[in-house]
């Protein structure tokens, strides 16, 4: 497809032109000052009042409009960094460079790096109602927080008197015509068991089992899909080979608490005169297991190769291989349970998400997900119990809350009436089982009511990032009539 260069026929211009002037100031996540002074000076420029609190966060205030001072305030948020991905060979160094448009038809992309739409475009429609003197509206409160993408830092640390408002609409979505209502909170849940080591019994042979490829994925987006967890298959495998005499000598597997494991590996010392069993047994592991993850997961793999190398130079003491086996057996993983208000959205759950052997120490972390707050509370406790059960000491993070679906939100309600007056359709309502701002923000302004919503892009936190042009006018028209009905 040949690029097209014009975009001079770009709608609504006052966010197409903010959203340029954003992608000539570096704004990766943690580099925000440009893109900070750029919004308090167009602030400035305009007359509006602006302040900026210690972590970098800002927020803009406008007066409503004439005849709409009675309105109630409203905030207006998007965050302020973007990812910063390119392909390989794109020279391009994100500290310093403007990034490069090219429009293919109705898509909006950049030059092999991340746009930057996610969420520029946000932030430029925010910037577009600081100058607007058409789209009347009561109070508004232009929230632009710092930080989103590497951990929620910003909204998390929002100070309670920062916002006026209890009415708030975030700008961080990606599907025009949907209607964001809700968000996992989430916490991590860590096990660490001293391991006491032997000396390889006699007559053993190095051997490496491992588990592979799995889709794996993000434990929020993908955890209802049923997909394999590496750990745990490799896990079943162990419960079975332990009882010929097999030892274990080390386990590793997943790399991030917030992903799903697609790979995992056991180094074990084999007895000679077992090797045969063993190795038929992993044969019909691998077997079972692509057949019960045919139309899931069909590229699963379980390997077992001969290795003598200098690593197995010890095994694990045999009291603490059944308890921390038996703990990966009995540790849940997946959904625990489904929403009774949202259709198809997952309200709990668990991910059995790395495990490391260390020196003197096997460490295992787990997240968990809920947007019920005494959801995450419960379902931890019956992850750390299973883990001090097996003599594990066990430790967590301070984690993040979630937003629970409220289908009487009068926000919302305001939303799906205007939505279907423009535009001659129900939107549709969802909730995602993963972290937003939302849920900080709700907990640090309670009684804050709250709807997301946006244009389509695609791709994200990827160098294929794009923004569907077209829903970008409709999602200017949709915000702008939302703010005048706010009554």
């Amino acid at each position: 497809m040949s690029h097209s260069e014009d975009f001079s026929n770009l709608k609504p211009e006052p966010i197409w032109r903010y959203f340029r002037e954003i992608c000539q100031i570096p704004h990766e996540s943690k580099n925000e000052e440009g893109i900070i002074r750029y919004v308090l000076g167009v602030a400035e420029r305009l007359g509006l009042s602006a302040a900026r609190d210690p972590i970098g966060n800002v927020v803009v205030r406008k007066p409503a409009s004439a005849g709409c001072e009675s309105y109630p305030s409203v905030a207006l948020q998007s965050h302020l960094d973007m990812v910063c991905e390119k392909n390989a060979g794109t020279v391009h160094d994100f500290a310093q460079d403007p990034i490069q448009w090219v429009r293919q038809g109705n898509f909006l992309m950049a030059r092999g790096t991340t746009l930057g739409a996610d969420n520029g475009i946000g932030v430029a429609a925010a910037l577009a109602l600081m100058e607007d003197r058409h789209c009347p509206h009561g109070p508004l409160e232009m929230l632009f927080t710092v930080d989103e993408e590497t951990g929620l830092t910003g909204a998390a640390g929002l100070s309670g008197d920062f916002l006026a408002s209890r009415i708030l609409i975030n700008l961080d979505s990606e599907e025009e015509g949907i209607l964001y209502v809700g968000c996992a909170g989430g916490r991590d849940t860590c096990a660490s068991w001293p391991v006491l080591r032997e000396v390889v019994p006699g007559g053993c042979r190095g051997f490496l089992l491992k588990v592979g490829g799995l889709l794996g994925g993000h434990s929020g987006m993908e955890i209802h899909k049923s997909r394999g967890n590496a750990i745990k298959i490799l896990n079943r495998v162990l419960l079975d080979l332990l009882p010929l005499g097999v030892r274990i000598a080390s386990l590793q597997g997943g790399n991030k608490h917030n992903a799903i494991p697609r790979e995992a590996n056991a180094l074990l010392a084999v007895p000679a005169d077992q090797t045969g069993t063993v190795s038929s047994k992993v044969a019909a592991w691998d077997r079972t297991v692509r057949e019960e993850l045919a139309s899931i997961d069909s590229g699963v793999w379980i390997t077992l190769a001969a290795d003598d190398g200098a690593e197995l130079s010890s095994v694990w003491d045999a009291g603490i291989t059944d308890k921390i086996c038996l703990a990966l057996s009995a540790v849940p993983h997946g959904v625990a349970k489904m929403s009774a208000d949202i259709r198809d959205l997952v309200e709990t759950s668990t991910n059995l998400a790395t495990i490391q052997t260390g020196k003197d120490a096997v460490k295992v972390v787990t997240s968990q997900r809920s947007s019920v707050a005494s959801e995450i509370a419960e379902m931890r406790q019956t992850v750390a119990s299973v883990f001090r059960l097996s003599g594990a000491e066990v430790s967590g993070s301070k984690g993040y809350p979630g937003w629970k679906p409220n289908l009487a939100s009068p926000v919302l309600n305001l939303s799906i009436v205007t939505y279907r007056n423009l535009f001659g359709r129900e939107p549709e309502i969802k909730a995602v089982h993963a972290g937003l701002e939302c849920g900080l923000i709700g907990e640090k302004f309670p009684g804050m009511d709250m709807v997301s919503f946006g244009p389509t892009l695609e791709g994200v936190h990827s160098p294929d990032e794009k923004v569907h042009i077209d829903t970008v006018e409709r999602f200017w028209l949709y915000l702008c009539t939302v703010l005048q009905n706010v009554r």
